[in-house]
């Protein structure tokens, strides 16, 4: 079922997860996507607790946890890229497409043209992203970079680089999709 106000992209269907064509790639974004979004999910909830042990470690006890405000720094984009793919896979994305659907609607060939270009320049954006953070990815693994202080909490960089890597691959091979389906009218609206 479509909610109200949902973008209907170039995979929506009835059912969330699903495209018209199906196929091996979808399929596997669409599990991968899912599970990232999940993990994403209940890492808010874990952080969520953390958050309430140390306010209440803070106000009862004058004893905050150690390592709270380093983890939330160094968690929240790792959430991001987990619930990125998902949302942009379930039309879940901010953007306004009033007038896309209206091109869909009036000129169907453009509005493939325009949701491909759409699509391969959100590819071109994930290529350039990974392109800047699998250095830093291998330099922090390499180096150990850590956040907090030693002796009291320090966490590793490297796996929030590797979320973010991960992330961004996943995004990037869902716009080639999104932009493949475009360009063969097999979405939604063809």
């Amino acid at each position: 079922m479509t909610q109200i106000g949902q973008d209907n992209g170039p995979n929506a269907t009835d059912e969330p997860g699903a495209s018209p064509d199906g196929g091996a790639l979808d399929s596997f974004l669409g599990k991968v996507s899912g599970s990232m979004n999940a993990l994403g999910s209940a890492w808010i909830f874990v952080l969520m607790i953390l958050i309430n042990i140390d306010a209440g470690g803070r106000t009862w006890f004058a004893a905050p946890m150690d390592g709270v405000v380093e983890m939330i720094e160094l968690t929240l984009v790792a959430i991001v890229f987990l619930q990125l793919g998902d949302a942009t896979r379930q039309g879940r994305l901010t953007r306004s497409d009033g007038f896309f659907k209206l091109i869909m609607r009036k000129k169907p060939a453009f509005g493939r043209f325009l949701g491909a270009l759409f699509d391969g320049l959100g590819l071109a954006f994930m290529v350039i992203i990974l392109w800047g953070s699998v250095p830093i990815l291998i330099e922090s693994y390499r180096e150990d970079f850590y956040v907090g202080t030693e002796g009291i909490f320090t966490a590793p960089v490297w796996p929030v680089k590797l979320i973010v890597v991960i992330g961004a691959s996943l995004m990037a091979l869902q716009f080639a999709d999104f932009a493949r389906r475009y360009l063969t009218g097999t979405h939604k609206n063809s």
